[in-house]
């Protein structure tokens, strides 16, 4: 008779809000257990390990490291850090689960799949709006061509951030990845891609109209896909009323999402066409088990399959899509240019900087010095 399986040990580095929901989710699932915790502030670290029984601290992931092996390292620090960190502990043979924004480049974000792909290791970004069994089902229906083709697409992160939120140093400060697109609206950009699949081009435009910040505090793009599907995406940090949306518009539907952080069946709707059947749009409902979209979710399904041995679980691959789209929207701010897969690259050697060359385009009432 085989010996139980012994559960993940975990280590969480960066010990601010976020981690939070990362460390939940791994008290309540049964296959791992948080071992370390770390963090440039000991109080924090203190403060984080208390809370949720972890019994080591330390101050790097250096001291991390040598103190011995762990299974899986997440890395929830600011974007700043992510590549070296996630590298790191690749390269010690754990496997990585990392905020987003992954990296503050493409040649980063390069540089990070290579070391997961070196050392036979997986790397997971939490993209967890792919979470849930309603965008799974949503995906279904357009992936298998149910709904017909895609055609024209809404899709907006329209939130509220106010002056206080841009103290913390690294928000709002360019080279730290700081910008909302690429910090807040990749969550529904990544969702969006999840839903209409490979992207073909982006033009793009950012706008600073409100915050004295050093990244855009609105940008809007138009991207286009594979498909043949053009979308509209907006991302504010100015927006009272907040709303986090998608809209698709297919040949035989109409798929609305509509939430701020988290989605469930409620959230979703999918109205058909005219010209479509009852019956045929009876068979879009979505399934009547629920399982919302959620950091706890998308853990599970990745610890899953890093405990049977098996690949990511779709949800967590493709940790480049989002991220190549949210830059593009950088690039072509920065050069004027349409962005495709083909030219991003060659376009970007790091996330732009709004000092120069980008141009930011402010509105006629923009406060002054913002």
């Amino acid at each position: 008779m085989s010996s139980p399986q012994p559960p993940l040990t975990v280590a969480i580095v960066g010990t601010g809000a976020i981690a939070g929901l990362h460390a939940q989710a791994i008290v309540d699932y049964p296959g791992a257990e948080i071992a370390a915790a770390v963090d440039i502030s000991a109080e924090s670290t203190t403060r984080f390990a208390g809370q949720w029984g972890i019994p080591a601290t330390y101050e790097s992931i250096e001291e991390l490291l040598a103190a011995g092996p762990v299974d899986v390292v997440h890395v929830c620090t600011p974007p700043g850090f992510h590549a070296d960190q996630t590298i790191q502990a690749l390269d010690a043979g754990a496997h990585v689960v990392v905020e987003k924004p992954p990296a503050l480049s493409l040649q980063e974000l390069d540089a990070m799949t290579d070391a997961a792909a070196r050392n036979h290791r997986e790397l997971a970004v939490l993209f967890q709006q792919r979470s849930g069994t309603a965008a799974a089902h949503v995906q279904g229906l357009l992936a298998s061509g149910a709904l017909g083709r895609p055609l024209v697409a809404t899709c907006q992160t329209l939130w509220y951030r106010d002056p206080a939120y841009f103290e913390v140093p690294w928000r709002g400060n360019s080279d730290n990845g700081g910008g909302p697109t690429i910090g807040l609206g990749i969550h529904q950009i990544d969702l969006l891609a999840w839903l209409l699949g490979d992207w073909a081009s982006v033009q793009g435009q950012l706008w600073r109209l409100a915050r004295d910040v050093g990244t855009e505090d609105v940008s809007t793009a138009v991207v286009t896909f594979a498909s043949g599907a053009v979308a509209s995406v907006i991302i504010s940090v100015l927006s009272p009323r907040e709303v986090s949306s998608i809209r698709i518009d297919t040949e035989k539907a109409t798929i609305t999402l509509d939430h701020l952080y988290g989605h469930g069946h409620d959230n979703w709707s999918i109205t058909p066409a005219r010209h479509v059947h009852p019956d045929e749009a009876a068979g879009w409902a979505l399934p009547d088990l629920e399982e919302p979209s959620g950091h706890d979710v998308l853990l599970r399904d990745i610890y899953d399959s890093l405990r049977a041995g098996r690949p990511l679980p779709v949800t967590a691959g493709t940790p480049s899509v989002a991220f190549e789209v949210a830059t593009a929207v950088y690039s072509s701010a920065a050069t004027g240019r349409v962005v495709t897969p083909g030219t991003l690259r060659d376009d970007t050697e790091r996330l732009v900087s709004l000092e120069s060359p980008v141009t930011v385009l402010r509105g006629a009432g923009a406060a002054a010095g913002a």
